[in-house]
């Protein structure tokens, strides 16, 4: 592994191989913590990594101990590990790979040009691998507050892990002044990002031949027609606002994800379930647009119950994610304006772990390598010159925290 550059022997990195991380992103990405396995390979040599820098970290797992969080406190000179200190925070698992059409292994970070390949490398492992590589030099140097690594586990459905994590913390007694979440925002400033509830919608129909469609209810057709109307809700949002052009998509989203029903085309179907998501301003209320649909739902059941009393229409909630919005005005929004050296506020429409950092007391922003469009897709990307900008911004925040 490279040794920990100095402030007089930092250079721009022109090549991948040039980084300070290099070889941190290149372990990162090799583990497979894809959300259905399990990132305990990657933590145990996260955690035996701090170790070796006389670190101790504190995990938090779930609840088959499969996953875990890690939380690890770097000191201030003094011996403070607790108050005013800056938590750096990303989560370990990714999306899944299947039957994407991928041109390098994607658990292999590969250089071709001035690009770096991989699943991972732009949400969101190069800003952990580049905040751990360094660990060395902030010991080195002593800090003037404490600095603070967080890892979770199952950011990818639904920010699972971190309220484990922030749970923690809490009750630990830590304090820090803010926390900057390394999701790829093309290393500009974030302070704000949409809410997000997500929701199941099942059909209970009632089975017939289908030749005698007259004597069933099609769980299927009436699960599209609410599908239709979910559609009808997005045009009108896209069309009719209200708006926000701080944000990259400047209204709220409503996007159906999942249908699956039916058995077999000869059968009325009898059951059909689909996923839907509202993506929502802070203006507009998920509980009103939900209720919004229900009510539109109701107008099938009379029908539906004159062929089956046993017929329904129910909604179950998958997942929710507060907004947030700073407004820019926290203490480390402006150190992360300095470290940035760029004075925009952006906003985004995807989610993440900011909003549940602010709302526990610990002031978020938004900041790291890569763009959301090259994530989640075959031959996820990250520009060299973007994880280059990433260790400018450590190498600056490194100035603010450290002693000497």
């Amino acid at each position: 592994m490279n040794a920990p550059a100095t402030r007089s022997a930092f250079r721009p990195a022109h090549a991948a191989t040039d980084l300070l991380a290099w070889e941190l992103i290149r372990t990162l990405v090799a583990f497979d913590t894809t959300s259905r396995e399990s990132n305990l390979a990657l933590i145990d040599w996260v955690q035996a990594y701090l170790a070796r820098h006389d670190i101790a970290s504190v995990l938090t797992f779930d609840d088959d101990r499969r996953k875990a969080n890690l939380f690890a406190t770097l000191p201030a000179a003094d011996g403070n590990t607790t108050e005013g200190g800056i938590v750096l925070s990303g989560h370990t698992d990714v999306v899944p790979v299947d039957g994407q059409p991928w041109d390098t292994p994607p658990f292999e970070a590969t250089v071709i040009g001035n690009k770096v390949f991989g699943r991972g490398v732009t949400d969101m492992k190069s800003f952990s691998a580049t905040a751990l590589a360094f660990v060395p030099e902030w010991r080195q140097r002593g800090l003037k507050r404490p600095v603070h690594l967080a890892l979770s586990y199952d950011e990818e459905i639904g920010c699972v892990g971190v309220r484990r994590l922030i749970e923690d913390v809490v009750q630990r007694g830590v304090r820090p002044t803010g926390c900057i979440i390394g999701e790829p925002t093309g290393m500009e400033l974030v302070v704000a990002h949409k809410g997000k509830r997500g929701y199941r919608c099942r059909v209970r129909g009632h089975e017939a031949h289908s030749s005698l469609t007259p004597s069933g209810v099609n769980a299927v057709q009436i699960a599209c027609e609410i599908v239709t109307y979910l559609t009808t809700m997005s045009r009108a949002f896209r069309d009719q606002g209200r708006f926000d052009p701080d944000y990259d998509v400047p209204f709220t989203t409503v996007h159906t994800g999942l249908i699956h029903g039916g058995t077999a085309i000869n059968i009325v179907p009898r059951d059909c379930w689909f996923d839907f998501e509202f993506r929502h301003l802070p203006f507009d209320d998920p509980a009103q647009l939900l209720e919004e649909v229900t009510q539109y739902a109701q107008r099938f059941l009379p029908e539906m119950h004159a062929v089956s009393a046993d017929t329904t229409i129910t909604f179950s909630q998958l997942s929710t994610l507060p907004g947030f919005d700073t407004a820019g005005e926290s203490e480390i929004a402006a150190i992360g304006r300095a470290c940035s050296e760029d004075n925009r506020r952006g906003k985004v429409s995807f989610g993440t772990e900011a909003s549940l950092f602010h709302n526990a007391a610990m002031p978020a922003v938004i900041c790291g390598p890569g763009h959301i469009a090259q994530a989640h897709q075959p031959n996820e990307w990250v520009a060299v010159a973007q994880l280059a900008r990433c260790e400018a911004f450590m190498r600056r925040l490194s100035d603010h925290v450290c002693t000497a």
